[in-house]
């Protein structure tokens, strides 16, 4: 029995399927059913007529991005069981009603094997963010899903798609609350108190791949004097202040976030030891000759596509060249990428490459990824895309 239109691969095209990889990529496919249009659910069949895999279909490289590895329906109860799933990895990570540190992602795309979606938890609010048109049309589902997991403990879902969709059709529509209205909330990070604000803040309001690395920075920090460069509202830097710096300088373009930041040195009541500077961190850097004892280095993606990757790499070495710069005799740089393109090997040559033009001595301490709420999965290498050094420099 037929449950979707159906994509015929190529002979011999099924061994990444096999292997459980997400993807299928537009070279292995022979036929897709007439009158499939972008964000149709559709299966995989090989060439023998044999089921594969279930998923969204795309225009693009990547034309089916799979969802199921055995045949489904993709009626309500597997979105339910597929988030319950997700929530049940939460729990077991202690994430779920923890008073320490109540925000975390829920969600993870390919990392909990839904594709195409981040929703991310702070509180007693959801906010979804869907990256593809599959995922965007399941908007309804996926709530309902969220609204039985939590068993009536959300208070808000908002829909923040517009921007990651982008050209996909649907960003003249905007973002909307899916249930209730809230904009905005104080969450608790492993004790630490943030102003999050997902109306207008970026991404979907936080970026809670660091909340590790940021328990990390308070052992280097005590009576130190630290930069935090691409600040957003200061993550990094309120985790360094609650373990006793001496002082924080936070550095970034938006004014908003620096906004947020204040707010936040405020709330936890660090006002007299932060300065936050609405500057870009490459002016910045270059025009201060003022060392640091601790260095965080934290810059968006430079490459989001392979196209870019050159020049993105040329960045983050301008980058670290300045951190090195920067960095007192015996202090600490976390240096970051969050471009997926580029994998830790080239980006450990890049920081290598800076080390090496100031002629300093330098050790590596930790190589850092992304929090466990952020999962990759071990047939999606391509997700683990946050990579980070902790640097000891003479």
């Amino acid at each position: 029995m037929k449950l979707f239109p159906s994509v015929i691969l190529l002979p011999k095209k099924e061994r990444s399927l096999q292997l459980f990889h997400p993807w299928l990529f537009s070279g292995a496919i022979k036929k897709v059913d007439q009158g499939v249009t972008e964000g149709d659910i559709v299966e995989i069949f090989s060439s023998e007529g044999n089921y594969l895999a279930t998923g969204h279909f795309h225009e693009g490289s990547i034309k089916v991005r799979i969802f199921s590895f055995s045949r489904t329906k993709a009626d309500q109860n597997f979105w339910n069981e597929k988030i319950k799933s997700a929530y049940q990895v939460r729990e077991r990570l202690g994430l779920v009603a923890n008073k320490q540190t109540n925000a975390y992602r829920l969600i993870h795309a390919e990392g909990d094997g839904l594709p195409g979606l981040i929703v991310d938890i702070y509180g007693s609010v959801a906010v979804i963010q869907t990256h593809t048109l599959g995922m965007y049309k399941l908007i309804p589902s996926i709530a309902d899903a969220l609204q039985y997991v939590f068993n009536g403990g959300l208070t808000c879902i908002y829909d923040k798609s517009a921007d990651a969709l982008g050209k996909q059709s649907i960003s003249s529509s905007g973002n909307s609350f899916v249930f209730g209205q809230q904009s905005d909330a104080v969450i608790n990070e492993n004790g630490v108190s943030f102003y999050v604000n997902w109306v207008d803040g970026q991404k979907t309001g936080f970026f809670l791949d660091q909340r590790e690395n940021r328990e990390l920075l308070k052992k280097y920090t005590p009576g130190k004097q630290v930069l935090n460069t691409f600040s957003y509202s200061g993550g990094f830097s309120m985790y360094a202040l609650s373990a006793n710096a001496t002082f924080v300088h936070s550095v970034d373009s938006s004014k908003k976030a620096g906004e947020w930041a204040e707010k936040n040195a405020q709330i936890n009541q660090f006002s007299e030891r932060h300065s936050y500077f609405a500057e870009d961190a490459f002016d910045f850097l270059k025009k201060s000759d003022k060392k640091y004892e601790v260095i965080v280095l934290d810059p968006p993606a430079f490459a989001k596509h392979l196209s870019s990757l050159d020049k993105a790499t040329i960045g983050y070495r301008n980058l670290n060249t300045e951190g090195f710069r920067h960095i007192a005799p015996g202090g600490i740089l976390f240096t970051f990428s969050c471009s997926q393109v580029m994998d830790k090997m080239l980006f450990k040559k890049i920081v290598f490459q800076a080390a090496a033009q100031s002629g300093r001595n330098v050790r590596i301490l930790h190589h850092l990824s992304q929090g466990p709420d952020h999962p990759v999965s071990i047939y999606h290498p391509e997700g683990e895309y946050l990579k980070g050094l902790v640097l000891h420099v003479e």
